[in-house]
């Protein structure tokens, strides 16, 4: 049995703590955005093109799907459902990084994390390997909190949006 699996990774207490990093990354996102917006940074910023849409389009909604998929009952229509636009989001959040201005940067290691485990994670469900499937989601989605709270240091574009 590996470490992942004798850990408490993918708990209904794990993944109630990675949704709420999953909220004050999102609440941080959304704060810069706004003050982006408010004070004309957003439509000066040389990153403001497609590739910064797309991105914040699918980023965002991805932290309130992905927390309503990891709190609910699993297994019915309506998980599959969420879960499925979930993934997708992440998909297009994933690829959409690398259209994104400044070059490649460690981060981009959490949106290639993304594009093996999402097709993993979907494997695993399938193969009925539920407990498998219900880890690589949970690391899946703090993988997305985590490149949120990133995106809010010094020196990166929301990060300037936010504290200026």
């Amino acid at each position: 049995m590996n470490i992942l699996a004798r850990s408490r990774i993918a708990g209904p207490d794990y993944d109630r703590r990675i949704v709420i990093a999953g909220a004050i990354a999102g609440g941080a996102i959304l704060l810069a955005l706004i003050q982006g917006l408010a004070g004309g940074a957003a439509g000066r910023s040389s990153g403001s093109g497609f590739w910064l849409t797309l991105h914040l389009l699918s980023v965002i909604p991805a932290l309130p799907v992905g927390a309503y998929v990891l709190l609910r009952r699993k297994g019915d229509k309506a998980h599959r459902t969420a879960g499925r636009i979930w993934g997708g989001l992440m998909m297009v959040a994933a690829l959409s990084s690398f259209g994104l201005p400044g070059g490649l940067g460690l981060i981009h290691g959490l949106s290639v994390l993304v594009l093996v485990m999402i097709p993993r994670g979907i494997l695993q469900a399938r193969r009925g390997n539920i407990a498998a499937h219900r880890r690589t989601m949970s690391l899946t989605y703090l993988s997305l909190a985590v490149a949120g709270m990133f995106t809010l240091l010094p020196g990166r574009l929301l990060g300037s949006w936010l504290f200026g």
